[in-house]
Formats: structure tokens, sequence, C-alpha cells
């Protein structure tokens, strides 16, 4: 089972002026997401960064908003709702694996390795959903994850065969983009 979940019913403690602060989505996936991208947002949650990344990618792109949990789906498409995008985002609900056969020129991993059963297994999986010349984002949390346990993280995406190298400067976090070797 998973260290930690974010629930859907603590969901509130993710939106809220602080993390506007924090996470800035348009400056977390400037020079990641362009138009006509196909994108996925891979735990979702309350698709906080699910409504920049379907403004990022334009009428011609898609994103996919995918999550473990049903509540957390419900809150993303209420929120796309509210912000007139939820033409350009598909959501998808996880189960034990990501579930996806699709390719990705950009998958955003964002506070999620470490909730999950297996990391090894899922960074396989990814590999396969992510298209020759993409990008991983993967962003886990300092409050949650330690150093050890991040470069743990790091070690798994090497050895699944992503060449890794520095992410950008996400607050309060430890970020690395991974690519296909």
């Amino acid at each position: 089972m998973a260290k930690h979940l974010c629930k859907a019913s603590e969901a509130g403690i993710l939106d809220n002026f602080i993390r506007r602060w924090m996470h800035k989505p348009d400056q977390i996936l400037k020079g990641f997401v362009h138009k006509g991208m196909k994108v996925l947002d891979l735990g979702c949650g309350s698709g906080y960064f699910t409504v920049e990344m379907a403004r990022l990618v334009g009428p011609s792109g898609k994103v996919v908003a995918a999550d473990i949990q049903e509540e957390m789906l419900k809150m993303a498409k209420e929120r796309l709702e509210g912000e007139s995008l939820g033409s350009r985002v598909k959501l998808h609900k996880c189960n034990k694996n990501i579930g996806l056969k699709e390719k990705f020129d950009f998958i955003f991993v964002f506070y999620v390795l470490h909730e999950v059963e297996s990391a090894r297994a899922y960074l396989h999986e990814l590999k396969g959903l992510l298209r020759k010349s993409g990008k991983i984002l993967l962003v886990e949390p300092k409050f949650h994850v330690t150093k050890r346990e991040f470069l743990e993280e790091v070690e798994l995406a090497r050895k699944a065969g992503f060449k890794i190298s520095e992410g950008p400067r996400v607050m309060i976090s430890r970020a690395v983009v991974l690519e296909h070797r």
C-alpha cells in the first residue's frame, strides 16, 4: 500500500493562497508544455495543474488528467468546467497501475511517486507511456520524501532506463526531468 495518500477530503489544503504563491503552475510548466502537445497530469488531484496544462496545450492539444481517487477526478472536472476547458481534458481513473496505452509528449508527476505501491513498476509503466522525444517532470515534497528517499527514486528511474537531468526549482520540493536514453 502507499506510504502516504492525500485523500480527497484533504484537497482543501492543496488549494489555498499559500500554494498559489509557492507553486505557480505557469512557472513550473513553462518550457515543458506547448500548443498541440499531448500531456498527462498523473495524480491530478483536484486539477490544480490540469487547468494550466489545458490552457498551454491550446485547442489542438490534449490533456489526460489521471488519479486513483474518483472524488479527486470529480473536483478536477468541476474546476475545468468553471474554466471552460473541459473539452481539452480527458479524465482517467487509475487502478493499481496507470492503465493507459497512449503515448505522451510530457508527463507531470507532482507529489505522486512516494504515494504508489511500487515506484519501480510505476516508473517502468511511465517509460512505456512516454514518446521517444518526451519528458517527465518528477517533483516530490521535501516534507514527505527525504533526500535519501528521493535519490533512491532517482536511481530507480535510472535503472528503468531514463536519462536524468536537473529539474526546475520548485519551492519545498525536489525535482528532476526524466527522458528516454
